[in-house]
């Protein structure tokens, strides 16, 4: 199978950095909470421009705040954005998120509203937004290769039929991925739980295995430490009613989608990861949206999301294939699935054949193909905190 995985004919947009994106995005980016209406005030005005708002940027500090820098410059410098209009409240924090993004050799355009109010602002960014869209629309796809590529997975709203189907099939197709050079991230902490020590014992190197295992202590302390009982919240309350009774059940199933192959990288939310580096582990929340987000602000560009009940997440930056063997959910969220496998629920096809299946969407999805999350205006860009602001 990887034969004919390898002569997949794949065209993306190089950009100045080297990197490839299979999405050609220009991205009106507000550092702050007080910046989102102006960036989407230029949105509204450029065709073809995306604004991300979202609630924070103001009075964080430490380490919570080095996180949305990150994810934020991340995101544009994501390969699947051309270039970046970055607009802010203040000067210093925006341009030290320009400057993030700067480093691509993507251009990037910096506005800030203090001093000028919001009407000039837009009036400003609005028309660098129009000279980024104008040149990022004469940019024509070139071919590429797999080992180009940052990939991402996830499961969402599980249940029996993604450890017993789905997730072994995303399995296969991750083992593939990274045989032939691509990297592929992996996360959802919490939802390692019972099964932690099997991704511990995949880790490539001890140095390794002792960063994931000092991650995912620290990570099950800081829920302990709150002194609550997380049923509702893990398992959720759909994993309860689709048959998962415990977070080990869940944690189970959920390796599966990891496939077989070494863990060669272990790092914290949303730092960068490049093509050729395997199969690698990032810290983050098991939150379909947030593990999303931080999936694209590390450079994934593509993502893959198993799901039992039915997930409809999406992300702005990133077409987001679903995959489902749960026949139930295939026939009454049909819309929300790239991938139905129903048929390797019972027996009809065997795990090749739906990784198979797989990988043609991924091809299709890679050259252009819209996904579900895509044409139905799924764009969930949900930051991750980590503690309270001051």
């Amino acid at each position: 199978m990887a034969k004919a995985d390898a002569a997949m004919q794949l065209t993306g947009y190089r950009r100045a950095g080297g990197r490839v994106g299979v999405r050609n995005h220009v991205l009106v980016l507000p550092v702050d909470d007080l910046s989102n209406a102006a960036a989407e005030g230029v949105a509204r005005l450029i065709h073809g421009s995306l604004a991300l708002p979202h609630p924070y940027g103001r009075l964080q500090f430490g380490e919570d705040l080095e996180l949305t820098f990150r994810t934020l410059s991340g995101h544009g410098a994501n390969p699947n954005v051309y270039g970046v209009v970055v607009i802010g409240i203040e000067p210093k924090w925006t341009e030290r998120v320009a400057e993030g993004i700067a480093k691509t050799g993507k251009p990037v355009e910096v506005f800030s509203v203090e001093r000028h109010g919001d009407l000039n602002t837009i009036n400003l960014a609005a028309r660098a937004a129009y000279r980024l869209v104008q040149e990022a629309s004469e940019l024509r796809r070139e071919p590429i290769q797999i080992s180009e590529l940052v990939a991402s997975i996830k499961c969402g709203e599980s249940d029996p039929t993604l450890g017993l189907a789905g997730n072994p099939a995303l399995g296969r197709v991750v083992d593939r991925l990274v045989d032939l050079g691509a990297s592929v991230i992996f996360g959802e902490t919490s939802e390692l739980t019972g099964a932690e020590h099997l991704i511990a014992g995949r880790c490539a190197t001890p140095a390794l295995r002792k960063r994931f295992q000092q991650m995912y202590d620290a990570y099950i302390q800081m829920i302990e430490d709150q002194g609550v009982d997380l049923l509702g919240s893990q398992p959720t309350e759909g994993n309860i009613r689709g048959g998962l009774s415990t977070i080990e059940e869940k944690a189970l199933g959920n390796i599966q989608k990891t496939g077989t192959r070494p863990v060669t990288r272990v790092i914290d939310y949303a730092e960068p990861v490049e093509p050729g580096q395997g199969l690698v582990f990032m810290n983050s929340s098991s939150a379909g949206a947030e593990h999303v987000t931080l999936c694209a602000a590390a450079g994934s560009v593509l993502h893959f999301f198993t799901t039992g009940q039915g997930n409809v997440v999406g992300h702005p930056l990133i077409p987001v294939i679903k995959v489902s063997p749960n026949p139930i959910t295939c026939s009454t969220m049909s819309e929300h699935i790239d991938v139905p496998l129903p048929d390797l629920l019972v027996g009809e096809i065997g795990l090749d054949e739906a990784a198979d299946r797989i990988m043609n969407v991924f091809e299709r999805t890679v050259n252009g193909r819209m996904t579900a999350a895509e044409l139905l205006r799924h764009q969930e860009f949900v930051i991750t905190k980590l503690y309270p602001s001051a």
